[in-house]
């Protein structure tokens, strides 16, 4: 049998349905639960059993359920410059993570998203990944310099004080 099969699953799992799986049965032929020391036994047998297949599964399995797709680059690009118009910067990043391929233009786009979500931290480093992966492109290396700015800005204490009270009480509506 395979890990699949020992668990009971369909090879399409993802891994937390081989997790989910891989607990419940732990938890039905755990050999603490029996007092007679053959039904322990075979209760040992089985873990041991249940314990290789959860890991070889974990190998095979995908990290997304089935119903997550990637899509290719320029169609994640595209979707993701419409929802930075809008600013929906957290579907943004989700969609953005489902881009087949990582380039120049990729990392851009994370920054863009992570300025606009005032992560400066994060933007600076994706736009110097952007950067290093095409040093000739002068917009990156000018936004990399605006989130550096922004950055080092919000390091001082009376950006900090109003950082911490924007999180804390968040903003107000007028």
């Amino acid at each position: 049998m395979n890990a699949f099969e020992v668990l009971g699953l369909d090879y399409q799992a993802d891994k937390t349905k081989v997790h989910q799986a891989y607990r419940a049965l732990v938890k039905a032929c755990h050999p603490d639960l029996f007092e007679d020391p053959e039904q322990q036994k075979a209760a040992q047998k089985k873990l041991i059993e249940l314990n290789l297949a959860y890991e070889e599964a974990l190998k095979m399995a995908p990290d997304h359920p089935a119903g997550y797709y990637q899509m290719p680059l320029e169609q994640a690009l595209a979707a993701v410059e419409n929802m930075i118009r809008q600013k929906r910067y957290e579907t943004a990043l989700l969609e953005l993570g489902r881009a087949d391929k990582k380039d120049d233009r990729w990392y851009f786009a994370q920054g863009r998203i992570m300025m606009g979500m005032e992560q400066y931290a994060t933007a600076h480093q994706a736009f110097r990944e952007a950067v290093r992966q095409e040093p000739d492109n002068r917009e990156y290396h000018a936004w990399a310099l605006d989130a550096a700015v922004l950055l080092k800005k919000h390091q001082k204490l009376p950006y900090r004080v109003a950082d911490w009270a924007k999180k804390t009480f968040g903003r107000r509506k007028k």
